[in-house]
């Protein structure tokens, strides 16, 4: 039986989805909305998403922390998920100033401005919890350099070697994608990698940080690789 997953990069315009089966590439997708990804991969046993799912009612997650920690001079691709209350704030001011008294410390505004996504992310995860997983690329593909990336992902040295990457790990991007190619290089290459991700999750091959999850309310709350 074909093992079928998605890695999905959420991107300016919309998201960008990596297919892959049997762990090696499909296709790639543009869409306006992650549910017009979700709703349109009948037959797909996991979908990663490089946002947040999952967030804790009073502090910061530990997934962000242990992650970053394992990322050297990358880890400044991680951002601290702060509660959920704060996302529930309808402007930056106000969720910036609960965020400080829930946690001691800010929301940065490139944080606050994925706002709308990760909250699209949560509501899918949260009807269909055994089909979304949370990925970061850059967890991947530090996983499968066995050690941190030097150069980033947006320089010609970095693209080339994740793109190198994914083909060691038998995910051979085209030089021609289809509509796809209208997306960043760095966020297709993203997509990929958590599409690298969900494989590992669907054969049972994945580390999550924390391990185990946090747990709150039922959820179980990890960036797995």
């Amino acid at each position: 039986m074909t093992i079928h997953v998605i890695g999905v990069d959420a991107y300016a315009l919309g998201w960008v989805g990596v297919e892959l089966r049997d762990g090696v590439f499909g296709r790639a997708v543009l869409a306006a909305s992650l549910y017009e990804i979700v709703t349109s991969s009948s037959g797909a046993a996991v979908i990663g998403v490089d946002i947040p799912l999952g967030m804790l009612d009073d502090r910061w997650r530990a997934a962000d922390t242990l992650a970053a920690d394992q990322l050297g001079p990358r880890r400044g691709s991680v951002f601290r998920v702060p509660p959920r209350a704060v996302w529930q704030e309808a402007d930056f001011a106000a969720a910036n100033r609960l965020c400080r008294e829930l946690t001691g410390a800010g929301l940065s505004r490139q944080s606050w401005a994925l706002r709308p996504k990760l909250l699209e992310a949560n509501a899918i995860w949260e009807r269909h919890p055994g089909l979304l997983f949370e990925a970061h690329p850059e967890v991947s593909f530090r996983t499968m350099a066995g050690e941190p990336l030097q150069h980033a992902k947006k320089t010609w040295s970095g693209q080339m070697r994740r793109r190198d990457l994914l083909a060691r790990h038998g995910i051979v991007l085209p030089d021609q994608i289809g509509p796809a190619g209208q997306a960043p290089p760095d966020d297709l290459l993203d997509a990929a990698a958590v599409a690298w991700s969900a494989h590992r999750v669907a054969t049972g091959a994945a580390l999550s940080h924390p391990s185990p999850p946090e747990e709150n309310n039922g959820s179980k709350i990890a960036i797995w690789y």
